[in-house]
């Protein structure tokens, strides 16, 4: 599903230290800066790293009122193929809107997992992407990309400029550009 609606709301699936979090506040801050409201919180009690975890994260063209947990999302992504075991991520999802799954599973596989799920499977190996290009086998960027290219939430150009904004003075320019390209990446690879 294409961000057309007054609020567009997405929720990320993954393990503690996967990066969902800092995901969801990169495209929260290129949603501000293309004029937008956001709201971007986390889910989790007191698990450690490794244990799964929920980031949601809407995007509105009008101010944003509810603090709640996102119940209904529009796209769901999962950093962690495993908690499709031990979540439903598919919950309220219909057959217009997107699932995006860090996987090296085809959508055809992933289905058999969740047969009652009638939307679309979307399937990258973000960690094998990222690894590649920037030496780290975190997935959050490529699936950065990927949600931005199918949902249009945002622009990938004003992505690509906040996670260099923020991560090059913290880990410097040539790290910066690898993980830029792998979210590259995972735009163009759908």
């Amino acid at each position: 599903m294409k961000f057309n609606k007054e609020t567009f709301e997405i929720i990320f699936f993954a393990r503690g230290g996967q990066g969902a979090k800092t995901a969801s506040e990169l495209i929260a801050h290129a949603a501000v800066l293309e004029g937008k409201y956001v709201k971007a919180f986390p889910f989790f009690g007191p698990e450690r790293s490794g244990a799964p975890t929920k980031m949601f994260l809407r995007v509105s063209e009008e101010p944003i009122r509810t603090q709640e947990p996102i119940i209904d999302p529009d796209a769901v992504v999962v950093l962690d193929e495993t908690v499709i075991d031990c979540q439903d991520v598919v919950k309220n999802l219909d057959r217009h809107e997107s699932l995006i799954v860090n996987s090296k599973r085809t959508p055809e596989e992933i289905r058999k997992k969740i047969p009652h799920f009638e939307g679309r499977i979307h399937t990258i190996d973000a960690s094998d992407i990222a690894l590649r290009i920037a030496g780290n086998p975190n997935p959050n960027m490529v699936l950065m990309g990927q949600l931005i290219k199918v949902t249009e939430i945002i622009k990938l150009e004003n992505a690509m400029r906040i996670f260099r904004e923020v991560f090059t003075p913290k880990i410097g320019k040539e790290l910066t550009e690898k993980t830029v390209q792998a979210m590259k990446v995972g735009y163009d690879e759908l």
